[in-house]
């Protein structure tokens, strides 16, 4: 054991009638639909204009999902149980069918007015059962993984946190794997609200995500840190829930958000196939936004390079970069940390680890040699830094004082775009109205 979801356990609860009615807005298609206030949040409708996932396929590891639930119907693949329990699309937890349902629910009835509607409702879910119960361990969901990689998925969503993982386990090793073969990897921070990320959001490469509430400002309770990637809507999200009497329940957690971030990068894979998993995980970071958020440092300890969205990674003039993308070349000292943007290669923890005996001089003298060496770099790039990139250049050193990290050749700087562009300012959380989206229209489906 040692996996654990990345839903709040707290946050999950059934939605009835009775429950909603006395929310819901009276103008109400379905109400189901109309808390899903994501919808109206990202502009569900404006991001189906350039893409809606059509010929990917994201991989789902973790309790299965029903592909008999009404949103999902045609949508979900045969997929496998490496749990040896059972079927894949046999989901008794209800926790896998709600994230694929926030990739790629479809709704239903008329005009797929009703239900859940996920962010790429074209996408194809390869359902890989690797839990029971919340059982199961590192090997299971490594073998999950290495599944979906021969199986083709473009994207993994990985909606838990597994605190008995290492950077030598067979989970790291299967990551490692997919990455190989150009897979997008996709996991939450967790949900404790504290200072640290856990596995498999913590390896190399991964897409570490954070949650954010329905005022756009970070969860209380996602875990924060060095080496979160991207934030994502995560509280009171509605997701398709087969093991509810009506079949859909509202949750909190950096699960969901996770699933919003997977099917970003679907709908990024289907408009751009010739971008490699890199290069689509650098248009995520690239069209990030804080919004209007002071943030000192970048990557953000809370909020890593922003909060997605999904227009703009789809629509912004950015360069491609290098192949393998700004998240899978962590320096040696970052390696287990997953992280930010970095100039160095991917070292494993255990190759790191040296014999503590040696000529001490001779470790010093090393020392030394790196102090003169990085004087000399820190010269020849206060040399090069005296010339501008010019528009359009994507290169060039941030202006000091920024925090940006410097970029390997070719990476366009971040977006300092308006914080209208792609989601609405948000506004003051009053008391009075604890949910700052509930005077919007309600949306109307597809």
């Amino acid at each position: 054991m040692g996996f654990k979801r990345a839903w709040s356990a707290t946050g999950v609860v059934a939605l009835t009638g009775a429950l909603l009615l006395t929310s819901a807005p009276t103008a109400s298609a379905d109400y189901i639909r109309d808390r899903q206030w994501v919808i109206d949040v990202i502009n569900f409708e404006k991001v189906w204009a350039e893409s809606q996932g059509e010929g990917v396929t994201v991989a789902v590891v973790d309790s299965g999902v029903d592909g008999s639930h009404p949103d999902l119907t045609g949508q979900v693949l045969k997929g496998k149980d490496v749990t040896g329990s059972g079927d894949a699309q046999m989901d008794t937890d209800g926790h896998g069918t709600g994230m694929a349902s926030l990739i790629a629910g479809h709704g239903h009835g008329a005009n797929n007015a009703a239900g859940v509607m996920g962010l790429a409702p074209k996408v194809k879910i390869l359902p890989v059962k690797a839990a029971v119960a919340d059982d199961y361990d590192d090997d299971q969901w490594a073998k999950g993984i290495r599944y979906a990689v021969d199986q083709g998925a473009d994207v993994i969503n990985l909606s838990f946190t597994d605190p008995l993982a290492s950077p030598g386990s067979e989970g790291a090793k299967a990551i490692e794997y997919a990455q190989q073969h150009d897979v997008v990897v996709v996991a939450g921070t967790g949900n404790d609200g504290i200072e640290h990320l856990p596995y498999p959001a913590k390896l190399p490469g991964v897409v570490a995500v954070g949650a954010v509430d329905e005022s756009l400002k970070i969860w209380e309770n996602s875990n924060y840190g060095r080496g979160v990637t991207v934030v994502a809507p995560g509280v009171k999200i509605v997701g398709a829930d087969p093991s509810r009497s009506n079949k859909y329940a509202e949750a909190d957690g950096t699960s969901d958000a996770t699933a919003y971030v997977s099917a970003t990068a679907a709908l990024v894979r289907a408009k751009y196939p010739d971008l490699t998993a890199g290069q689509v995980i650098n248009r995520l970071i690239k069209s990030a936004t804080f919004l209007d958020r002071e943030v000192k440092e970048v990557p953000d300890e809370e909020y890593g390079y922003g909060l997605i969205r999904p227009y703009s990674a789809l629509t912004m003039d950015i360069p491609k970069g290098p192949k393998q993308g700004p998240l899978a070349q962590a320096a040696p000292s970052t390696s287990t940390t997953s992280g930010a943007a970095s100039d160095g290669n991917s070292t494993s923890q255990a190759k790191k680890k040296k014999s503590s005996s040696g000529n001490i001089f001779f470790v010093a003298g090393i020392a030394a040699v790196v102090v003169v060496v990085g004087i000399a770099i820190a010269v020849i790039r206060s040399r090069r830094n005296g010339g501008s990139g010019g528009p359009g250049s994507g290169g060039g050193t941030p202006p000091a004082g920024t925090g940006y990290p410097p970029q390997p050749s070719g990476y366009q700087q971040y977006a300092q775009t308006p914080p209208s562009h792609g989601y609405p300012t948000p506004p003051e959380q009053d008391p009075q109205y604890p949910n700052p989206y509930a005077p919007q229209p309600p949306h109307q489906g597809q």
